[in-house]
């Protein structure tokens, strides 16, 4: 009688979608019915198809070799290295007042001194070489030179000289590359950077020509020292600036053209004669 029972239960539940469950492994008795959702849902408890505990995440493998080691730092630039992205990384030092001199495309002591002093601060090995992280810290804090404040004490390049150059003897004035060449009939004898007058005080632009020398003079209208003048046109002159040497494109001029190199300027002071031609462009 005992077996008909089961043997019915058994096949009342098949007819039914259902299944039967044997005790826990434990010994804990389950009911001997589990009923599937409508939605094959598993219900509470189930243990996925297959039987058995539901498996864990496997641990990380490990293949027996040591973690890779950190990429070193690759060296950019370093002492003696030159360039227009030496000048860049000058002209970033000096936002951040590590860097006072400059820029001038060599990578010298001073920006060697500077670099150092960069990296000790932020806590980077000072090796006074720029690195890749060093020039990546060195970029967040700073903005993008611009071209003058990458040629701030000169040394940028002349672009190609005004038509009215060409023949004679011309002082040849560019102010869109702020520079002076020194031409003789055509051929350039030597070129040095310069800066011009304020908005308020432009230099004047034309073709002139130089009726003035004055080694020593000194303006009565600014009481301020005007060597190696060469003057072309009322008050306006070709001559050194202490003051461009010291603070580059940073200051200008009352409408003179300031050379900064001095030795440039003496030498082309002694060649330059009365009634040369001046040629002031853009």
């Amino acid at each position: 009688m005992g077996r008909a029972c089961v043997a019915g239960l058994a096949v009342v539940a098949a007819l039914a979608g259902c299944t039967v469950q044997t005790p826990g492994g434990e010994g804990e008795h389950r009911s001997p019915v589990h009923i599937e959702r409508p939605d094959d849902t598993p219900a509470p408890g189930r243990t996925p198809a297959g039987g058995g505990a539901e498996p864990r995440s496997a641990p990380p493998s490990h293949d027996g070799k040591p973690p890779a080691a950190p990429t070193p730092s690759r060296v950019l630039w370093s002492r003696g290295d030159t360039g227009r992205d030496v000048r860049e990384l000058q002209a970033r030092l000096r936002q951040v007042a590590w860097l006072f001199e400059g820029p001038t495309g060599t990578y010298d002591e001073p920006t060697q001194r500077a670099v150092s002093g960069f990296q000790g601060k932020r806590g980077l090995p000072r090796t006074g070489r720029t690195d890749t992280v060093t020039w990546q810290r060195l970029l967040a804090m700073t903005r993008e030179p611009g071209r003058w404040d990458l040629y701030l004490m000169g040394g940028q390049q002349a672009d190609p000289p005004d038509a009215r150059c060409r023949s004679g003897r011309v002082l040849c004035i560019d102010k869109t590359s702020r520079t002076l060449r020194w031409m003789i009939d055509g051929r350039t004898v030597s070129t040095m950077a310069v800066r011009f007058g304020s908005s308020g005080t432009p230099t004047r632009e034309g073709v002139f020509s130089v009726y003035w020398k004055s080694r020593d003079h000194v303006s009565t209208l600014y009481d301020s020292p005007m060597p190696y003048a060469m003057f072309f046109s009322g008050g306006q002159a070709v001559h050194f600036s202490a003051d461009f040497a010291a603070r580059g494109y940073a200051g200008g001029s009352h409408g003179c053209v300031n050379v900064r190199d001095e030795a440039a300027i003496a030498a082309l002071y002694a060649q330059v004669r009365d009634g040369d031609k001046v040629v002031v462009s853009w």
